[in-house]
């Protein structure tokens, strides 16, 4: 399966006590590099979000981000210590009869008294619940996402691998007649130097210039460097780093063709199979 570590995946739920939204994003990274954005509500809820992740990505930098929106007759109360306000009004009024000029004593001037008013903590137990259940939930479209992304670019590997397998069956093809083209070269260079041809000279040029010139050895290894993408391109595990691996090896090979090249078409043939390469690698970056 070819999974994309480029997606986006978004949730959301409503309940009595409001609303909980749920966002996750995910680019290319050479790691798993989650990133988690949460409410203090659900702070606690970081690790078991960070386990369940783990099972179902393998790498990428993963962001998270929960949103939670209360309704009104959940948000937070407060409570009125009766008891500790009365003693303070009292205290208010003593001191100012004791005063000239007493200063009159309002309402907030009593709640603002440490003591007389307290918040009553809100039950964010159904929400966290919720928030455990709405995690699968994005998590789950999220890999979807990657998987349907990453099959997208299926049909561009198959292309430039049959690309790639004709190119090579191109160059294994010509290179005995690129062969014998350079022992009549040879030849002639001999002719037009007005040398005496002796046919053992020219016989060990040959060998020297074959040994040179023998790409048979990068024309196999290309030819199983690109049977072995095939075949881990129809995996289920995650691809994304032996693919990586493999485009090194085969932009190797493709060096190695193009310096032992003796032909103009040899070299052309090379190049494209840089270019096919380097089209792979690009999308492979972005592979689980």
């Amino acid at each position: 399966m070819i999974r994309s570590m480029t997606a986006f995946a978004r949730q959301d739920t409503q309940e009595d006590w409001g609303t909980l939204t749920c966002e996750i994003r995910t680019v290319n990274h050479r790691y798993l590099e989650p990133s988690f954005r949460l409410p203090e509500a659900l702070r606690e809820l970081e690790n078991t979000f960070r386990d369940q992740l783990r099972k179902k990505l393998g790498r990428g930098k993963v962001d998270v981000a929960f949103r939670l929106q209360t309704t009104e007759t959940a948000s937070q109360g407060f409570e009125i210590n009766e008891e500790v306000a009365h003693a303070v009004n009292e205290a208010a009024n003593h001191i100012n009869r004791m005063l000239d000029n007493p200063a009159h004593v309002s309402a907030l001037d009593v709640l603002k008294w440490p003591g007389v008013l307290a918040s009553t903590e809100q039950d964010y137990g159904p929400a966290r619940k919720a928030a455990g259940e709405l995690f699968e939930r994005t998590m789950n479209e999220l890999v979807a996402v990657r998987e349907r992304e990453g099959e997208r670019l299926r049909p561009l590997f198959d292309d430039r691998l049959a690309t790639m397998g004709k190119l090579v069956a191109e160059v294994r093809e010509r290179m005995p007649e690129l062969l014998r083209a350079q022992e009549e070269q040879l030849k002639n260079r001999f002719e037009q130097a007005k040398v005496e041809i002796d046919a053992d000279r020219i016989a060990q040029e040959m060998v020297m210039l074959a040994q040179k010139s023998d790409v048979a050895e990068e024309l196999d290894r290309l030819d199983a460097h690109i049977s072995e993408v095939s075949e881990t391109l129809q995996g289920d595990d995650a691809i994304g780093r032996r693919l990586d691996f493999l485009m090194q090896e085969l932009n190797r090979e493709a060096n190695t063709l193009s310096s032992k090249s003796i032909d103009a078409r040899v070299t052309r043939a090379a190049v494209d199979l840089k270019v096919l390469i380097e089209q792979m690698r690009e999308q492979v970056q972005n592979l689980e």
